[in-house]
């Protein structure tokens, strides 16, 4: 399990040119399939700010390891629009206030959203149903 405050600041490097890409600036949730879709950089070269899930080999406390720019270059085509996680405010599907967002833990392997860690209680990641820039927008049930 990862979360989202520790892979922000990671340094991403590719495998194949050991060439540094840039720093983890954020992470973006597709909600349809309850996971990560890409990365968002910062200090990257041109066309390599967004790094889709599928070019990431590793993620661990010290660095993100992607294939090569040619996989970072060619991955990024069909992810969604970028609304911040942390910090988002989070309402039920029926307008219900579940506090803010502090963080959220991902599997570093598979990038599925694992737990939603709210001011009010934990919330399991196959509550997710959207998230806009309003609000991260989850399933009632038990916290």
């Amino acid at each position: 399990m990862m979360l989202f405050t520790q892979a922000q600041g990671l340094p991403v490097i590719t495998a194949e040119e050991a060439a540094a890409l840039g720093t983890v600036r954020d992470l973006t949730i597709d909600c349809r399939t309850r996971s990560v879709a890409c990365l968002r950089l910062s200090g990257a070269p041109e066309g390599a700010a967004v790094i889709a899930w599928g070019a990431v080999e590793a993620v661990g406390q010290d660095a993100v390891i992607v294939r090569s720019r040619v996989a970072v270059e060619s991955g990024h085509t069909d992810v969604p629009e970028h609304h911040k996680a942390v910090g988002s405010r989070v309402l039920t599907e029926h307008g219900v206030e579940h506090g803010t967002v502090k963080d959220v833990s991902f599997d570093p392997v598979s990038g599925k959203i694992l737990t939603v860690y709210t001011a009010l209680g934990d919330i399991t990641g196959d509550r997710l149903i959207g998230l806009g820039s309003h609000a991260l927008v989850v399933h009632a049930g038990s916290a």
